[in-house]
């Protein structure tokens, strides 16, 4: 089983966000949550990333407990379980390229980090995955001179250079007018056709 839900419940004081969510996924699918505006979409998908903690039950990974995960093997798997937010979380001064470049921050060192140092490959790649998202030739402009819609591909070209195993997508389209949130969720398709990642959104 690639990725196991069992019984997750998420209690905050007497409210209950997520109550005994249980599901399988046996193999990369692109999948869908629906429910209302409260229902608890956003807090499921933030325990599945370890951004939330949950008040019971338990998530596998390829046979794994995810919740069990602290300190260094936490943060790697939240390297490996991408996500992408309805507000982007650009950061909007930097360029395109830097923003796309903190994807990476996960696995590299404090100094590095503070010096926004980044290896000539990875600016590469990150330079190649802009081009497959078709926004490369925005790669030297400030994040915040870019549309929504193409600020949410610079999210999700950060995500990809995460090179994660999973990509959550919390309602990535829902500022978005029809037009580039049809961009977007072509892009998050081709992504999952072509590397065969499963997505939740």
């Amino acid at each position: 089983m690639l990725l196991s839900v069992d019984a997750l419940t998420r209690v905050f004081g007497s409210n209950t966000a997520v109550d005994n969510a249980s599901f399988d996924v046996p193999e990369p699918r692109m999948i869908g949550i629906i429910g209302a505006s409260g229902a608890g979409k956003s807090t499921l998908l933030r325990m599945i990333n370890r951004l939330t903690d949950a008040t019971s039950g338990d998530i596998r990974f390829e046979g794994r407990s995810v919740l069990a995960l602290k300190g260094p093997d936490k943060r790697t798997w939240q390297s490996r379980c991408a996500m992408i937010f309805q507000q982007f979380n650009l950061v909007p001064r930097l360029d395109v390229v830097s923003n796309v470049l903190h994807g990476t921050l996960n696995r590299r060192s404090t100094l590095a980090t503070m010096f926004n140092i980044f290896p000539e490959a990875d600016i590469h790649r990150s330079i190649d995955i802009l081009e497959r998202l078709g926004i490369a030739e925005h790669a030297a402009k400030r994040a915040e001179a870019l549309s929504g819609g193409q600020q949410q591909r610079v999210a999700i070209a950060r995500a990809l250079m995460q090179d994660p195993a999973i990509i959550l997508a919390d309602e990535p389209i829902a500022s978005l007018d029809p037009m580039n949130a049809q961009v977007v969720m072509d892009a998050l398709r081709r992504i999952h056709e072509e590397d065969g990642r499963t997505r939740r959104s």
